[in-house]
C-alpha cells in the first residue's frame, strides 16, 4: 500500500467499498474495525437513538461497543452496495440494509493511510 493515499483514486475507493461491505456481511467485528482510525469520530442519528446521546461516537474503542450493539440487535444484517463516490479525502458509500429495507449513505473522511477518521451516516428513514 502506498504510504499516502491522498488524494483518493477510483481503484482505492472501489476496493475499500467492497472490503467494507464484505466485512460487515461477515459480521466479524475486528475486520469491520480494521477500516477505522484509532481516533475516529462517527456521527449518526441511529447512534443518537441507540446510545441516548448526541449521536457522536468518539474513538475506536467506543466505536467497537457501538458496532457490537448493532450486530447484536441485527444478527442477520446484510448490506448491498449501490454505489461508491470519492473526492480528494472522502468516500461516500451508498448501500441498502437488507434487514431494515432502508438505504444509507455514509460520508467517510479518510486519513493518509486509508483509514476512516470521521464518518457521517445518513438514512432514508
Amino acid at each position: 500500500m502506498r504510504e499516502n493515499l491522498l488524494p483518493l483514486h477510483a481503484e482505492f475507493a472501489r476496493d475499500f467499498a467492497r472490503d467494507w461491505i464484505d466485512a460487515w456481511n461477515s459480521h466479524n467485528l475486528d475486520r469491520i474495525l480494521a477500516h477505522y482510525d484509532e481516533g475516529v469520530i462517527l456521527t449518526s442519528p441511529v447512534a443518537a437513538k441507540l446510545l441516548n446521546g448526541d449521536g457522536t461516537v468518539r474513538g475506536k474503542a467506543s466505536l467497537r461497543k457501538y458496532f457490537q450493539r448493532g450486530l447484536e440487535a441485527y444478527p442477520n444484517v446484510r448490506f448491498d452496495l449501490i454505489d461508491v463516490l470519492w473526492g480528494m479525502e472522502t468516500i461516500v458509500l451508498y448501500y441498502v440494509n437488507n434487514v431494515r429495507g432502508t438505504k444509507t449513505a455514509e460520508v467517510m473522511l479518510m486519513n493518509a493511510a486509508g483509514k476512516v477518521r470521521q464518518v457521517w451516516a445518513n438514512y432514508d428513514q
